[in-house]
């Protein structure tokens, strides 16, 4: 009895024919699927480049190749592959970044994140803590000494925080298109200062 319903021809067409409208029904299940998702990419990048945000990759409403991803590019990167800072400026302000943001993000918890962070908690040796404190107290100390070569002015030092540490375009950080030129015009005096020394 088996065989015969195995071989018979329209229980075979059957077959074949429901195997064929799952195949589509799983295609179209994965194309409306993918069509959500580039959907909320191009909302996403669309509410971030209406943010300020310099946001670099395929052109809005092109087909571009899949392996294009988007790509949010710092202030300082926007600022010169628009070529409106020198590359001596750009690594000044990329100096200050670092120096800043080892400042500003020194933590005595270890992430969760960090891989080296799994089962029981091992406390760290002596010599990486000392290490890390003195890297940061000698970081502080560089971050005093950048401050002071812009004379401690608000406004400069305001414009490298935000542009150089927090990373922001001149758009995100002065919230606005025309004052975004004025601190674009600030920042580059500072990052002249910085480059001089």
């Amino acid at each position: 009895m088996r065989d015969r319903k195995a071989k018979d021809p329209t229980l075979k067409a059957q077959r074949a024919a429901r195997n064929r409208l799952v195949r589509l029904e799983q295609q179209a299940r994965a194309r409306a699927e993918s069509a959500a998702v580039a959907d909320g990419v191009a909302e996403t990048v669309a509410l971030s480049r209406a943010r300020g945000a310099a946001v670099v990759g395929p052109e809005p409403g092109r087909r571009a190749p899949r392996d294009t991803p988007y790509r949010r590019l710092n202030g300082l990167d926007w600022l010169a592959a628009k070529g409106r800072i020198s590359e001596e400026a750009k690594a000044a302000g990329e100096r200050y970044g670092w120096v800043y943001r080892r400042v500003k993000l020194e933590k005595s918890i270890p992430s969760t994140l960090d891989v080296r962070v799994r089962g029981p908690f091992v406390p760290p040796a002596l010599e990486d803590v000392l290490a890390h404190g003195e890297a940061t107290d000698a970081a502080r100390r560089r971050l005093a000494e950048f401050r002071r070569r812009l004379s401690g002015h608000p406004d400069l030092v305001a414009a490298c925080d935000a542009i150089c540490g927090e990373e922001q375009t001149p758009r995100e950080a002065a919230g606005g298109e025309r004052d975004a030129g004025r601190l674009e015009a600030v920042l580059k005096v500072a990052l002249d200062l910085l480059a001089m020394h």
